[in-house]
């Protein structure tokens, strides 16, 4: 290693010619200072060809007045270089980032020279890679020459981030602070889409995230899990407290178990203060933290990333607008498919909504002309906006629709289902969709103990859960039947089943309580209140399913019911019982119901008054 104060012309000339192709350093790790110095002299060559992943800060390369004299290639787009894309002065490569490291290796995108950031080196001749080890380890092992930039600022990092000064041709001292990344503080709208997304987390998970306003409402709705792991091709800020409070320790993952594993780290000077000679994480290259084989090692690994727009058959676009590519591939599909692989995995696109204006809806009914496909709609388990979880996995396109709709801001539901209508995807019959229920609170999904194990959550019904009502009614005895309808019904048809799950809620609420098991969701209960405007009073009904009666269901939906009965300011409440149903009086009597005088010798009337207010 040659340590020079400045890199000169005679320099440049010894490690590069007209036409080869440079790879510079990624993320917070971009060596702009370096790079500025190549383009003092850019006009000594031709041709040459940069490439990188993303970027943080400055990025002069991507600028127009350098065109003739290089051609900007880039796998992922920052600010600088899509402008420079969308003008056509640079190129966009979409990849894997799990597949980056092969095309280094492989010879499709052949490297001559490296420019990276290091630390200073040990007594033994080590630099460390720092905070990005990612696609850089692969580039310093396949390019003819590596130039680095020695930074004291840099954080020393552990796992394979070490390159020895004897690989190195040429270090410049430069000593400048990492570029930081604010931590973007929550909105209401990132706080709900973290709460919904906590609830697909149980203790024990793996998660990946990455930065930003999402993945940190997600992280702070975390501070109740135990016993949570961490493979991620990204860390940030967000994952501090988690990991300081021991809610992240790693403790059952499969493989490097104890550590904390990811490829790069961007953020504030807190978490490069915080990765700094930190044996606990791991900084591992690319090839190994996104290989959706590696990924899928791990148990229950919850991978969470964003999108674009997602279509109401699943399809996700992430790193294009119509035909402006915007972003990148990046590892998105490498950790859904990992994800996938994973036993109780959970693959998680979230995403608001709506755009910031709240003018134009991301769950759109198809994709924008010129968008690209990055996650398939097999791929996604469930998509999560601040209006709730659609679960995908499984669902027909009539049914995914349904859910996806159900997500999406109330503003264009109608508008949504009119347009899968005009395609038949649902039956005419299916109208406009169900209101919110206000009283349920900003997230409308709640978990719940119950005196039994497993994983329950109340939340309203939706017009999704059609066939989950049709099957809960098939699960239902003939005695069953009766005690609920008063008869016996043979069929419950879909049309049916939609015109009980489609109901006005600000009218005659309608709850369920469902299990999840991973993937799997099934009705246990329902509770509703049919309003009669004429007295101000509802007309209560519950079921539960057989096998789950005596755990707390029926009063767990009544007292809901009341809650929300009272918010909405009704006199009454009452009930019609068949005499026969014993285990439904005694919890009417539970919640303070009480017997009203009634003339069918064939039921009895339940009645609760609330208290005035005088």
């Amino acid at each position: 290693m040659e340590v020079v104060s400045v890199l000169g012309k005679q320099e440049w000339k010894r490690v590069l010619k007209a036409g080869d192709r440079v790879f510079i350093g990624s993320n917070a790790a971009s060596p702009v200072a370096v790079v500025q110095q190549l383009l003092a002299h850019i006009d000594l060559f031709h041709d040459i060809e940069l490439t990188h992943i993303l970027t943080l800060g400055e990025t002069p390369w991507a600028e127009a007045k350098y065109k003739n004299h290089l051609r900007l290639n880039s796998l992922f787009l920052g600010r600088g270089p899509r402008e420079a894309v969308q003008h056509g002065y640079a190129d966009y490569t979409p990849s894997f980032l799990s597949e980056v490291p092969a095309l280094f290796e492989e010879g499709l995108l052949p490297l001559d020279v490296a420019i990276i950031q290091v630390t200073p080196p040990d007594v033994n001749g080590f630099c460390s890679m720092g905070v990005s080890v990612d696609v850089v380890s692969s580039a310093v092992r396949h390019a003819k020459h590596v130039i680095v930039q020695i930074n004291a600022f840099m954080p020393r990092t552990f796992g394979e981030s070490f390159i020895h000064i004897d690989q190195i041709d040429y270090a410049v001292e430069i000593n400048t602070p990492i570029v930081e990344l604010p931590v973007q503080g929550t909105d209401e709208v990132s706080q709900r889409i973290g709460q919904y997304v906590a609830m697909l987390v149980n203790d024990g998970s793996c998660l990946q995230l990455g930065a930003g306003r999402i993945p940190n409402a997600i992280l702070s709705s975390l501070s109740n899990h135990n016993d949570l792991g961490l493979h991620s091709e990204m860390v940030s800020d967000g994952v501090i407290e988690l990991l300081q409070n021991g809610n992240i320790n790693n403790r059952y993952k499969k493989i490097r178990r104890g550590r904390s594993v990811t490829s790069f780290c961007v953020g504030t000077k807190r978490i490069y203060d915080y990765v700094d000679e930190n044996p606990h994480f791991e900084f591992l290259p690319s090839e190994y933290v996104n290989n959706p084989a590696i990924i899928g090692k791990n148990d229950q690994v919850v991978a969470i990333n964003s999108a674009i727009e997602v279509d109401l058959t699943g399809q996700v676009v992430s790193d294009s607008v119509g035909h402006r590519f915007y972003s990148g591939i990046g590892g998105q599909v490498d950790f859904i498919r990992g994800a996938n692989l994973s036993r109780g995995g959970r693959p998680i696109i979230a995403l608001p909504s709506t755009t910031k204006s709240g003018t134009v809806s991301r769950i759109v009914p198809f994709i924008a002309e010129g968008s690209g496909v990055v996650t398939t709609r097999g791929d996604v388990h469930y998509v999560v906006t601040e209006y709730g979880i659609a679960s995908l996995r499984g669902k027909s396109i009539r049914e995914r629709a349904l859910e996806l709709i159900q997500v999406a801001h109330p503003d264009f539901r109608d508008w949504l289902l009119e347009k899968v209508r005009e395609h038949f995807w649902v039956p005419t019959y299916q109208h406009s969709h169900t209101s919110t229920l206000q009283e349920f609170g900003s997230v409308e999904m709640e978990k719940i103990t119950l005196n039994c194990p497993g994983h329950f959550f109340i939340r309203p019904l939706h017009p999704s859960d059609e066939r989950h009502l049709q099957e809960f009614f098939y699960s239902h005895t003939q005695e069953t039947k009766l005690l609920r309808y008063r008869y016996n019904p043979e069929q419950m048809s879909r049309e049916k089943a939609h015109s009980l799950v489609n109901v006005d809620q600000s009218k005659d609420p309608a709850l369920c309580i469902i299990r999840k098991e991973g993937v799997f969701e099934q009705i246990e209960a329902v509770g509703r209140y049919y309003y009669i405007e004429a007295t101000n009073m509802g007309e209560v009904a519950f079921v539960v399913r057989e096998n789950m009666r005596g755990h707390g269901l029926a009063r767990t939906l009544t007292k809901r019911l009341l809650q929300i009965a009272a918010q909405r300011k009704l006199t009454r409440m009452v009930a019609y019982v068949r005499p026969e149903n014993t285990p439904m009086l005694k919890t009417l009597e539970k919640v303070n119901f009480t017997r009203i005088p009634s003339d069918d010798p064939m039921e009895v009337c339940m009645g609760y008054t609330f208290p005035s207010e005088d």
